[in-house]
């Protein structure tokens, strides 16, 4: 089940603990990002065994717009993780009703 911008700006405002995988590129990253670890979704892969969440923790991905974190949703869920939520609409989404 992904998540929608509204869920993930409450949980944010609540200052609640998330395990945020952004697969932004890095600049995109330096530029603007809401924290969590930095993994491009081209490095995705060569890069799993530097996840330090369990197969089960709930993982929220994110990119811009929500198309790359899908893929990668699709990458962890072929690699046994089992709770893994997109960002629905990317960290546009996010901005968009931060500013409403």
């Amino acid at each position: 089940m992904d998540i929608s911008a509204k869920e993930m700006l409450e949980r944010l405002e609540r200052g609640e603990a998330m395990n945020i995988l952004d697969v932004r590129e890095p600049i995109e990253f330096h530029t603007w990002n809401i924290g969590g670890l930095n993994i491009p979704l081209g490095n995705m892969e060569q890069q799993l065994d530097d996840l330090e969440w369990d197969k089960d923790d709930e993982i929220i991905v994110v990119c811009r717009a929500g198309i790359r974190s899908a893929t990668a949703k699709s990458i962890l869920a072929l690699n046994g993780y089992e709770n893994i939520r997109n960002l629905s609409g990317g960290l546009m989404a996010l901005q968009k009703i931060q500013l409403l």
